[in-house]
């Protein structure tokens, strides 16, 4: 099983929801975290409780950025490695959703999907990519969705940056995996969280917890070597009975 005692991750979307316990799960095993949000308030609160869970070192750093910029995706690695020396784990889970009919939504909308869900894991792993081939063991784990093969109406833009991420996950895995870099794509289906301005205690008997979402990317960093669980859909064991 690979230690992740000393690794250096970086996590988009970092400051609450599953981006938040994937970070702190990851800091409770010893990994040092980057995290990031659009809001310094948020982001400077999340790193301060994140840096709270481990004693006497500095554990995590928040940094704020829009991911829909490359400039700020190249700040944001640049300072990881500035900071930690390093950079071993990408874990690309920023996202928006935006659901409406394709005659209704403005081309801003789209463009914003688009851009933070699919442009930004493009950005990020760009700018990582030198960083993660040289740390000899490299992870680029993708927060996709199972509306990235499941469609429904009204999701347009949510269900084709989420289509889209599956593409670039897999083209991507093929890729690097010679250098040493593995790659994987994590679609979870209903999560409580706050996603979509939808209260997180809202479906919390039935739906995943982000710390199920997170418990998958510990599980998914302690493969041997030799295997890549590429892609792992996780959904509610028992979501409600339809009528």
């Amino acid at each position: 099983m690979p230690e992740l005692q000393g690794r250096v991750a970086l996590v988009t979307g970092g400051s609450r929801g599953i981006g938040r316990a994937i970070a702190e799960s990851l800091v409770d095993a010893g990994v040092r975290v980057a995290i990031s949000a659009r809001t310094a308030a948020d982001v400077e609160a999340a790193a301060a409780a994140l840096n709270e869970r481990v004693e006497g070192s500095e554990a995590a750093i928040g940094m704020v950025a829009d991911v829909r910029r490359y400039e700020d995706c190249a700040r944001m690695v640049e300072q990881t490695v500035v900071a930690f020396g390093r950079l071993d784990i990408l874990v690309n889970n920023a996202g928006i959703g935006a659901f409406e009919p394709v005659a209704e939504m403005q081309p801003e909308t789209w463009d914003a999907v688009i851009g933070t869900n699919l442009g930004g894991v493009f950005y990020c792993t760009h700018a990582a990519m030198p960083h993660l081939q040289a740390a000899a063991g490299g992870w680029v784990i993708n927060i996709g969705s199972l509306a990235g093969k499941n469609a429904f109406p009204r999701g347009a833009a949510y269900n084709a940056s989420k289509f889209g991420l599956i593409g670039f996950t897999e083209a991507l895995m093929q890729e690097v995996r010679y250098d040493d870099v593995r790659v994987t794509c994590i679609m979870p289906g209903s999560v409580a969280t706050g996603f979509n301005g939808r209260s997180p205690e809202e479906g919390a008997d039935w739906r995943i917890a982000p710390g199920d979402v997170a418990q998958v990317v510990l599980d998914v960093l302690s493969c041997p070597a030799r295997s890549l669980a590429s892609r792992i859909e996780l959904r509610p064991s028992k979501p409600p009975r339809k009528n």
